[in-house]
């Protein structure tokens, strides 16, 4: 919450945050010298073109979802041209699932053939098979590492909210947004529409609730994870340690899913939207509907959060919450000083082996990279 003399007309986010960290001696985000940004895809103009050509010089067209594939290219979820697409190492761009037009067609056949609805995010499992979430089709869909053909996995592409304890291909959802295996191959799938977290034995095919109860309140702290209601399940990723990380985009929090203890854990956020708390205590500062989440192998939470344009980070050894790149107010750019660069509505975050953080920065059609300059 802002300190109670700034309330006043006229500031920005990014005023309040200057003016909240001078007055509370808190840190306002990462030194300049530290850390670069630059644009790794698109050229920030809508649109669908640029494969075989290096990525800079390519349209997207609201990049979501980024993640590292096993054969090293990066992997960029080209949401509203319903198209998955890749940056090999040498830097150039192609298409590798999708033809452009939004539809739901193509399952027994290439992957480059099949239409798709939106795809919100990649992951892959431990035999390199792609797996993407088709959020206005209400399902997740696999692409065959060695055949390139395309299958539904889970849901029936109708919206809803059905097939607990049966097939995972039957059961249907309602918005779902992010997936991540865990170290055993489980599925588990945000199943935001239905407020809830749910999980494909990917051995027998069947699906269950994992956590949530399809209410709207708020998690309590320490509350087991079975039954417990989840505003907003968006964003998941596991950590090293193989516990599950959680963003609620309603519900403006990050929790930590304990599950040899079966116990949900209150990481950040109060719960009320908003954009302060930068360089203090992770829990008393505010968030604006996160939708991107990724473990770095620092063991670090990052954020894309969304609404206050902004990437931050929540530091788990000293439980506090940095600011990593954007303003508080959207923009576009420039590149170089990350606390400086505008951003609108970033969507994606990847955290690579080497600390580079990759940004899906959706509304400004490109796909950002945060760097160190120094170790």
């Amino acid at each position: 919450m802002p300190h109670p003399k700034f309330f006043f007309r006229g500031y920005s986010p990014a005023l309040e945050l200057m003016l909240c960290a001078l007055a509370t001696g808190a840190s306002i985000g990462v030194s300049a010298q530290q850390w670069e940004i630059k644009t790794f895809a698109g050229t920030g103009l809508a649109g669908y073109s640029g494969d075989g050509k290096p990525a800079t010089q390519a349209r997207l067209n609201n990049p979501f979802g980024i993640v590292r594939g096993p054969d090293g290219a990066l992997y960029v979820c080209d949401m509203a041209n319903h198209a998955i697409r890749k940056v090999a190492a040498n830097g150039t761009i192609s298409t590798v699932a999708g033809t452009g037009k939004r539809g739901y067609s193509g399952d027994g056949g290439p992957a480059l053939k099949a239409e798709l609805n939106e795809p919100y995010e990649i992951r892959f499992d431990q035999t390199g098979n792609m797996f993407f979430v088709e959020m206005q089709n209400h399902l997740v869909r696999r692409v065959d590492a060695k055949t390139g053909v395309i299958s539904t996995v889970a849901g029936s592409g109708q919206p809803g909210f059905s097939g607990d304890g049966g097939p995972a291909r039957t059961a249907t959802f309602r918005q779902p947004h992010s997936i991540q295996f865990d170290s055993k191959g489980g599925l588990y799938i945000c199943d935001i529409g239905n407020h809830r977290l749910r999980k494909v034995d990917m051995k027998t095919g069947v699906i269950s609730t994992f956590a949530g109860s399809g209410e709207r309140t708020a998690t309590s702290d320490g509350a087991a994870i079975s039954g417990t209601p989840l505003n907003g399940p968006r964003a998941i990723d596991f950590d090293a340690a193989g516990r599950l990380w959680l963003a609620l985009r309603e519900g403006n929090a990050v929790f930590k899913l304990d599950l040899p203890a079966g116990k949900i854990f209150h990481a950040s956020g109060t719960g009320k939207k908003g954009f302060t708390g930068n360089g203090g205590p992770a829990k008393e500062a505010t968030l604006s509907g996160p939708k991107g989440l990724s473990i770095g192998p620092d063991s670090n939470v990052y954020l894309a959060d969304t609404e206050s344009h902004s990437i931050r980070m929540i530091d788990v050894r000293k439980g506090t919450l940095e600011l990593l790149a954007g303003t508080g107010d959207k923009g576009d750019g420039p590149d170089g000083d990350p606390l400086k660069c505008k951003m609108a509505r970033p969507h994606g975050v990847f955290v690579d082996q080497d600390g580079s953080i990759f940004i899906g920065d959706s509304e400004t059609h490109r796909v950002r990279v945060l760097r160190r300059t120094h170790p």
